[in-house]
């Protein structure tokens, strides 16, 4: 399957501040769910994420991320490709509150997939998130998408961006498939939920099958917001992380 927009890009635009920080409502508004169920697009509650980190551009909220280091965020590529500041809010399940705020310092981006890596201005303690190798995602398996986007497909997305963290089943399709940018990704079926706008550079993390540890494997990239999203597979992207990051 093909898809023509990125999660960031499904929000709509109501106000230009720059290209893509006017996709996503204001900091302090809340979620409106008018009646839908308030989780991603399905799916449920995150319950256990010290390495969330939730992406503000120019004061607005934009994207989903993960902290992989001390001073190092990850994220997509197209939730930073323009002008702007950035900060994040890392460690809590709310993006308004708890956690600690951050201010990114350089950005890195992947000169040919929808990766960058973010340095921010100080070092946080929390639980990284920990990174998997080939053999930590296989087709057929059941992953797990994590994101602050919409949960909603009958309004616009700005007006249901989710104040809470929001995790979702979905099951692996194929591990090569393709990102925005034609990077390798790993495509996944809803099973209980999918990604949508605002999920944007979120993490997939997956149960290795080989030691059973929980790993991330997948950076949201793009999805059709009703049963399949493509994440671009970080897995295959170690060794350009390795480079900058050290993990």
């Amino acid at each position: 399957m093909r898809f023509k927009r990125t999660l960031s890009a499904l929000i709509g635009a109501a106000t230009a501040l720059v290209a893509f920080a006017s996709l996503a409502p204001a900091a302090s508004a809340e979620p409106v769910d008018n009646g839908v169920t308030p989780f991603i697009i399905g799916g449920g509650n995150a319950s256990n994420a010290p390495w969330a980190a939730r992406l503000f551009v120019n004061g607005r909220e934009n994207c989903s991320a993960s902290i992989i280091a001390p001073t190092w965020i990850l994220t997509a590529q197209h939730c930073v490709a323009g002008a702007g500041t950035y900060t994040f809010r890392v460690g809590s399940l709310d993006q308004s509150s708890g956690g600690t705020l951050v201010n990114a310092v350089s950005i890195t981006q992947h000169p040919s997939v929808d990766l960058a890596l973010v340095k921010i201005d100080r070092s946080v303690s929390t639980t990284y998130a920990p990174l998997g190798t080939t053999t930590a995602v296989r087709n057929g398996q059941t992953v797990q998408l994590y994101g602050w986007g919409a949960t909603c497909t009958d309004q616009p997305e700005i007006n249901c961006q989710s104040r809470l963290l929001k995790v979702a089943d979905t099951t692996v399709t194929n591990v090569n498939g393709r990102d925005y940018r034609g990077g390798i990704a790993v495509s996944v079926r809803r099973v209980n939920g999918i990604a949508a706008g605002g999920d944007s550079g979120g993490p997939m993390f997956a149960t290795s099958p080989v030691d059973g540890r929980y790993y991330q494997v997948g950076v949201a990239s793009t999805s059709d917001r009703a049963n399949v999203s493509n994440y671009t597979n970080v897995t295959r992207y170690r060794p350009w992380i390795q480079s900058l990051a050290g993990v």
